[in-house]
């Protein structure tokens, strides 16, 4: 089964779905906000794609951060923070299984569930 990860209403989650849907994927989206995330699983992504992937320093909940936090960042710091905002975390993550993906591209989508 595939798992998509994010916020709903997030514009790059939106088009990813609607991806997904025109290819007639089936998923299943795990909304971070509302059912949460586990330390184990967000340590695991991190061993698999590395938390400088996973870590998303574009969005405004990580330029609010301080100084201090944004200038010692580290792997242990990262997952910390991305389970206190799950909002730092890149979108989507999909998840088929075997693999994981952050972020949409059509063609990276095509070439993983094509």
């Amino acid at each position: 089964m595939v798992t998509m990860y994010g916020i709903p209403n997030c514009d790059t989650i939106k088009k990813a779905r609607k991806w997904l849907e025109a290819h007639q994927i089936e998923y299943r989206f795990h909304d971070y906000r509302k059912e949460g995330l586990d330390k184990s699983q967000l340590e695991a992504w991190a061993a698999e794609l590395g938390w400088e992937l996973l870590l998303n320093k574009r969005g405004t909940t990580w330029r609010q951060q301080p100084d201090e936090v944004k200038n010692t960042i580290n792997e242990a710091s990262a997952i910390e923070l991305m389970l206190q905002h799950p909002a730092m975390i890149k979108r989507p993550l999909l998840d088929i299984g075997t693999e994981r993906k952050v972020g949409f591209k059509d063609t990276e989508y095509s070439d993983l569930l094509g």
